[in-house]
């Protein structure tokens, strides 16, 4: 490790939260502790570093928040910072502190805020991806999103018992924004029917097709799992399309909604914020600016703010067949 010439960061989390938030600020928090680094805790995220809302933090500010969802220090969207004044009066915040670097814990266009924040005045920045979509590319998985995915499944299993006693069609509606993530993975585990994305080109026909399949092997009830992002349709004018093909068809409609964004974080996504919060911080330490950490093969590593904005991670081609052919 190259000697540190990091004395002071600031950590905040902005765009919307997802679970492990707490455990990467936890982990961030008591790794600059370890290795004399001052730190602060930014609230509100952009809008707190521009209105100076802002709290010195140490070992005993993160006790206890390991399993808590959400965001001890809130999280907002910022509108002012988009601007240059905005910026400007962050970075005046940032100078009053002595803030040396910047750790934003977030999605793409929080990074987006971050880079444009350090090409402008200089300040140090990283990233850690903290986002249920797992759309973020650099690392094979975001903060949030293993937790997300339980919640998902969970809930399907539940909507498939009241499926299976009713011989009911269930379209359910999962987030994850333009990626099919969510939908995809919670889709196999619940043995869905059908798992529409939006990565792929999905047909009314091809749907329907599915369904008088389903016929004539013999399933009385089916679950059909829908991003919200599927450019098809909404998932009313899904399930008001098979209506009118299937009229015989006792359909009900689930939006899952941000269900998926609470609660306790699970041991994976624990896990994961400790690893790459600690791995900010080193990072930082290292002399490296404008990345983001992330895991690939369970090994930290860095990707340019740039990149990881610019491509996003893809969906596994292997599992849309296999979603397929264990579906009947």
């Amino acid at each position: 490790m190259s000697e540190n010439n990091i004395k002071s960061i600031a950590v905040l989390t902005s765009g919307g939260d997802a679970p492990g938030m707490n455990a990467a600020l936890r982990a961030v928090v008591r790794t600059a502790n370890h290795f004399n680094i001052d730190c602060y805790g930014i609230r509100e995220g952009y809008n707190g570093l521009i209105a100076g809302d802002v709290t010195k933090m140490g070992p005993r500010s993160v006790k206890n928040i390991i399993n808590q969802g959400g965001t001890i220090l809130k999280s907002a969207r910022s509108k002012e910072f988009m601007t240059p004044e905005g910026r400007k009066k962050a970075f005046e915040q940032c100078q009053k502190l002595g803030v040396d670097a910047l750790v934003c814990i977030g999605g793409d266009g929080s990074f987006t805020g971050a880079k444009v924040f350090n090409e402008e005045f200089g300040i140090k920045v990283i990233g850690i991806p903290g986002t249920i979509d797992n759309d973020i590319f650099g690392t094979d998985k975001t903060i949030g999103y293993d937790t997300a995915l339980n919640t998902a499944m969970d809930a399907i299993d539940k909507i498939r018992d009241t499926a299976t006693s009713h011989n009911r069609v269930f379209f359910v509606e999962v987030m994850g924004r333009d990626a099919g993530f969510i939908a995809l993975n919670s889709g196999i585990a619940t043995g869905a029917l059908d798992i529409l994305i939006p990565e792929r080109k999905d047909s009314l026909e091809d749907l329907f097709n599915t369904f008088k399949t389903a016929e004539k092997v013999g399933k009385s009830s089916s679950v059909v799992v829908v991003a919200e992002g599927e450019e098809l349709g909404s998932i009313y004018d899904l399930a008001k399309a098979t209506k009118e093909e299937f009229p015989n068809y006792d359909i009900r409609v689930t939006i899952l909604g941000h269900i998926q964004r609470g609660g306790s974080p699970s041991c994976a996504d624990r896990v994961l914020a400790s690893h790459l919060g600690y791995g900010a911080v080193i990072g930082l330490m290292e002399g490296k600016n404008k990345v983001m950490v992330g895991m690939q093969s369970n090994k930290i590593v860095y990707t340019p703010i740039e990149e990881a904005i610019k491509k996003h991670n893809e969906i596994d081609k292997d599992l849309l067949k296999i979603a397929e052919i264990l579906a009947m």
